[in-house]
C-alpha cells in the first residue's frame, strides 16, 4: 500500500475522534509552548545583561582595597586605606593594555536646589571616568583638567537628579546645587542611561572632580578605588597582570603575601552572570520538557486505546493483503501527525506567550531559531517514540484472532 493511501486511513481515523485527538495534542502544545517561551525568557535575559555590561564597559577593571590583619581582627576592605594615588599614576604611566584610568571616591547624601532635594551619591573622578563608563554629555560641557588640579566645586548631574531638583524642566546647567553643605556649579547633564539588569538607576548621581570629593567632602588623601578600561575585551587579562605587579611592587608585597587588593574585571562578573542564567534556563526548560514527556506519555497511552479499538479493523485489513509493515507505517503516520500539529500549534502558543510575557511583565525575550526547531524536532521524535510501540503491536497482530475479537 502506498503512503498516500495510508495518510489518507491515518488522517481519517483522527477525523472520526476529533476530541481525542484535540487533547492528546494538548500535552505536546503545553510542552513544546513552555520549552520555547522559557528559553526565550532565559536568552532574553542573557542578551540584556550582556548589553548592560556592554554599555558598562566590557573591558573595564575594577581595584578595590583588600580586606587585612590588624591585631588578629579581620578589617572590612572598606575601611581600608591602601590604595593611593601613586598606584592611580603608575597605573595611568606605565602599563602598555590599559586604556583608561580613572580614581574614584564618593559619598552618599542630600543633593539641595531650593526647595527641591533629593538622596543620591557623588562620585569623585578625572575625566576618564565617562569614557570607561560610556556616559555621554547631553547638555553642558565636563569639567577641565585645570578643575581636578584646584579642587573646584563644579560637577555634572544624571538626569534622575536633575528631574528631582528642576521639576520644572530648566536646565541645571550653570545653577549651583548643594550637595550636603557645599555648592557645586553644574557644568553638565549626563544622557540618560536608565536603569542596568541589577535594578540601579545609572542616572542618579553626581560626578565631581576626584581632588574636590577629597578634600571638600570625605577629607582623605586615599582613593576608595581605580576604574580602568584595557584596550579591548580581549587584553583584559594582560592588563590585570600589568597592575597586579605595579600594586605589589607600590605596596611592597613580598612573594609569599597576599595582595591587599582585590581586582575585578566585567568580563568576570559578565561570565559569572551568564553562568547563572545559563543554569536557570536549563532549569526551567527542563521543567517545561517534563510536559513534552507527559504529551508523549499521553500519545502512547492513546493509540494504545486506538489499537484495542480497531483491531478488527486491523484483522479485515490483514486479511486481505495488508501486510505488517502497513499496519506499522499507518499507526506511526497518526501518531506523528498528532506530534507534529500539536508542535505547530504549540510553537505558535509558545511564541505568542513570550510576546505577552514582555508585553505585561516586561521581561526581556529573545526567540531564537534553534529554539523553535529544537522544540519541533523533539516533539516529532517523540511522536515516534511513543508511537512506535503500539503501531509494532498492531502490526504483529494474527488477522484470524484480530477477527474474531471483541
Amino acid at each position: 500500500m502506498n503512503f498516500g493511501n495510508l495518510f489518507k486511513i491515518a488522517v481519517k481515523a483522527l477525523g472520526n475522534n476529533k476530541m481525542r485527538g484535540f487533547l492528546t495534542m494538548l500535552g505536546v502544545i503545553i510542552g513544546v509552548a513552555s520549552v520555547i517561551t522559557m528559553l526565550a525568557i532565559g536568552q532574553g535575559t542573557k542578551k540584556s545583561i550582556q548589553s548592560e555590561i556592554s554599555e558598562m564597559g566590557s573591558n573595564m577593571i575594577m581595584i578595590h582595597p583588600g580586606g587585612d590583619m590588624r591585631g588578629g581582627v579581620r578589617l572590612n576592605s572598606d575601611e581600608m586605606e591602601s590604595l593611593k594615588l601613586k598606584d592611580f599614576n603608575d597605573i595611568r604611566n606605565n602599563t602598555k593594555y590599559v586604556k583608561y584610568v580613572s580614581p574614584m571616591v564618593n559619598s552618599a547624601a542630600q543633593a539641595v536646589y531650593g526647595a527641591n532635594n533629593t538622596p543620591t551619591t557623588v562620585y569623585g573622578v578625572n575625566l576618564d571616568y565617562l569614557d570607561i563608563r560610556n556616559y555621554a554629555v547631553e547638555a553642558g560641557d565636563v569639567f577641565s583638567d585645570q578643575d581636578i588640579k584646584v579642587a573646584a566645586k563644579v560637577c555634572l548631574i544624571g538626569k534622575t537628579v536633575a528631574d528631582e531638583l528642576f521639576p520644572d524642566g530648566t536646565s541645571p546647567v550653570g545653577k549651583v546645587i548643594r550637595f550636603g553643605t557645599i555648592p557645586f556649579r553644574v557644568v553638565g547633564l549626563l544622557e540618560s542611561k536608565g536603569y542596568n539588569s541589577m535594578g540601579m538607576d545609572q542616572d542618579n548621581m553626581i560626578i565631581a572632580p576626584y581632588t574636590t570629593v577629597q578634600k571638600r567632602i570625605l577629607a582623605i588623601t586615599h582613593v576608595q578605588e581605580i576604574i580602568c578600561s584595557a584596550l579591548s575585551e580581549e587584553y583584559t587579562d594582560q592588563a590585570i597582570d600589568e597592575i597586579s605587579s605595579i600594586l605589589r611592587v607600590n605596596h611592597k608585597l613580598k612573594e609569599t603575601d597576599e595582595d591587599d587588593f582585590t581586582i575585578r574585571s566585567q568580563q568576570e562578573i559578565s561570565d559569572m552572570l551568564n553562568n547563572t542564567t545559563n543554569m536557570l534556563t536549563i532549569l526551567l526548560s527542563a521543567v517545561a520538557g517534563i510536559s513534552l514527556l507527559v504529551g508523549g506519555i499521553g500519545i502512547m497511552n492513546i493509540m494504545y486505546v486506538s489499537v484495542t479499538e480497531r483491531t478488527k479493523e486491523i484483522g479485515l485489513r490483514m486479511s486481505i493483503g495488508a501486510k505488517g509493515r502497513d499496519i506499522l507505517a499507518q499507526f506511526l503516520i497518526e501518531a506523528v501527525l498528532i506530534s507534529v500539529t500539536g508542535g505547530v500549534i504549540g510553537v505558535l502558543f509558545g511564541v505568542a506567550a513570550s510576546l505577552v510575557v514582555n508585553f505585561a511583565a516586561h521581561f526581556p525575550i529573545f526567540i531564537q531559531p534553534w529554539s523553535v526547531v529544537l522544540s519541533f524536532a523533539v516533539c516529532t521524535l517523540t511522536g515516534v517514540f511513543f508511537g512506535w510501540y503500539p503501531a509494532r503491536k498492531a502490526s504483529m497482530l494474527d488477522p484470524i484472532d484480530a477477527i474474531r475479537y471483541e
